[in-house]
């Protein structure tokens, strides 16, 4: 923390080398720095155009036909609406499957399977079939009306209305394409959905780790026996993996014809749940250790994100294909796609056994191997990279990611120096700018320094640190009007108010769209003026993370007095050619 250098401990050491199956006392040798590669290159545009677009979390999107929860009708109506504006793309939270046989697990960030979606974004009401009257308009407005997105009550609504919408369709498969393209992987991940309602429903655990011995290898007789004696079971969720796929390509297609240049813009988590489908059974995940992040500034105790790493010996061996066949599928509906933690493709911060964050160290991958992999999906399917570089970056990675062609990600309130915010001026040409992010405070909650008190109230800071930010919060805070005044972008006076006044959070964007960066992204929580953040990393039931929904309506949007304003000084910042 602080830049300062920590030595693991030997315990750590140990644990690490046996999970990955290396001898007791081994030492990695060999050059370790970072560097150029040569011939390996991600999808960019030729041209000098500077999208921008608006960054969203799915769940979030009210709407007056959606069951409580955004799904992807209102992400292709909203596709209308940014592009018209003149948005370029649209950002999401990551899409990949959860657990729907526990719902409460929502974390988008702790996926069971990244290599599918989650089927409660499917928007029930446009499948084929649908009638009003198989839904009970009661249990929809309650779970519209409800405050934060209810799972448990969106799940059991949309999973019910799906059984009779598949059975009245004669139980039907998913598509050939959607079939050949998920192979083995989807016929387990739809087996491992089906076993685990029955687990549920028995009163085991929805992850495979709570199940009983003889089902949790999923190459054994016992599972075997389950799929000849129930194949309807795992045809249903092959059909609802279709069926969201489907979904999500109109969505990109409504993208398309809003005149949209880049369209989805998606997200791609960096491990899955260790007891979730995309382990079960599989051999390159390694059992006992979990991904986090070491202590810093924001977190004094560290992350533990609980996800499974996959092993850096295995993919070393397979030349990294499984990370490459990862990049395949990720890249085919994105016109651009974002790698949580970027620096994975280097290292990962892994903590072993029962020890914590600070006990945690980190171990390489095959980089090589790992931007290989990457760059050809990217080319093949013409999807923009963006690395997520925040947090330890090793000293050389981002210029290895600039000679990659894989853009930085560069947040207002990280990019600054002792004197104050780094003008956009100085952004870099590959990379992509913005204001914040999903685990970071909306700027109405930064304005008012609520990050600090949450942080604070859930001990994920002491109070000396406390203290100190909300000093330095103030600062930052009359650095930033300074900014903008000597920008002719306001008037130099402070505020008296705890809220940002719309036309400061629209200077703000203005401001920070005239970066030379090649992509710049706003928050639909700004624009809604939202307070709550989405997101408290280290925290659980502390706080109702991944569940707030906006204040307006995808209806009400377009008629926000902030949604015009910011617009249209994005229009003016970075006009679309011709």
């Amino acid at each position: 923390m602080g830049g300062e250098v920590h030595q693991a401990p030997d315990a750590t050491l140990e644990s690490l080398l046996k999970a990955l199956g290396a001898e007791s006392g081994a030492v990695a040798s060999g050059n370790h720095a970072l560097e150029a590669y040569v011939g390996t290159r991600c999808h960019l545009p030729e041209t000098g155009e500077r999208p921008w677009g608006v960054a969203l979390q799915l769940y979030q999107l009210r709407s007056a036909r959606n069951w409580g929860i955004g799904d992807f009708g209102d992400l292709a109506q909203l596709a209308g609406t940014l592009g018209a504006a003149g948005a370029d793309f649209i950002g999401l939270n990551p899409l990949h499957a959860l657990f729907l046989a526990n719902p409460a697990h929502c974390s988008p960030f702790s996926p069971s399977n990244r290599r599918f979606l989650n089927p409660l974004y499917i928007a029930v009401d446009r499948v084929p079939g649908f009638a009003p009257d198989m839904a009970d308009p009661a249990r929809v407005a309650a779970l519209q009306q409800a405050p934060l997105v209810d799972y448990p009550g969106v799940a059991a609504l949309k999973l019910e209305v799906l059984q009779r919408l598949w059975q009245v369709a004669g139980s039907p498969d998913a598509a050939p394409g959607v079939l050949a393209q998920g192979g083995d992987d989807l016929q387990r991940h739809a087996l491992f959905e089906a076993i685990s309602a029955r687990m549920v429903a028995q009163g085991h655990g929805a992850g495979w780790r709570d199940w009983p011995a003889d089902w949790q290898d999923a190459t054994g007789e016992t599972v075997a026996r389950f799929v000849l004696d129930h194949p309807a079971e795992a045809r249903f969720h092959r059909w609802l993996q279709g069926l969201a796929h489907e979904q999500l390509d109109q969505a990109r297609a409504a993208c398309d014809q809003a005149g949209m240049s880049i369209g989805l813009y998606l997200d791609f988590a960096v491990g899955e749940a260790a007891d979730g489908s995309g382990a079960w059974g599989n051999p390159m995940v390694v059992p006992g250790i979990r991904i986090g992040a070491p202590p810093d500034y924001f977190n004094e105790t560290g992350q533990d994100w609980g996800l499974a790493p996959l092993s850096p010996v295995a993919m070393a061996a397979d030349r990294a294909r499984p990370f490459a066949d990862l990049m395949a599928q990720a890249t085919r509906q994105a016109g651009a796609l974002r790698i949580d933690h970027a620096m994975g493709l280097w290292q990962l911060f892994l903590i072993p056994g029962d020890a914590g964050p600070a006990q945690g160290t980190y171990a390489r991958y095959p980089l090589a191997d790992m931007l290989q992999g990457l760059a050809e999906a990217s080319r093949a399917n013409r999807t923009i990279v963006i690395g997520e570089d925040l947090g330890n970056v090793p000293p050389g990675f981002r210029e290895v990611m600039d000679q990659v062609g894989i853009l930085s990600y560069r947040i207002l309130l990280f990019e600054r120096t002792e004197d104050g915010f780094i003008p956009p001026a100085d952004y870099p040409r590959d990379a992509l700018a913005c204001l914040s992010t999903h685990d970071l405070p909306t700027f109405q909650g930064w304005w008012r320094g609520d990050d600090i008190t949450l942080r604070h109230g859930h001990g994920l800071i002491g109070d000396a640190a406390a203290e100190e930010q909300s000093d330095s919060r103030q600062v930052e805070r009359a650095q930033l009007l300074a900014d903008l005044t000597k920008a002719d972008l306001w008037t130099g006076e402070i505020p008296d108010t705890d809220r940002a006044p719309e036309d400061l959070v629209a200077a703000v964007h203005a401001w920070l769209a005239t970066a030379p960066s090649r992509l710049f992204v706003v928050r639909l929580e700004d624009i809604t003026s939202e307070t709550v953040p989405v997101n408290i990393p280290s925290t659980t039931d502390q706080h109702p993370n991944w569940q707030s929904k906006l204040g307006a309506t995808v209806e009400q949007i377009p008629t926000l007095p902030l949604f015009g304003k910011i617009a249209e000084k994005l229009r003016t910042a970075r006009p679309r050619e011709g």
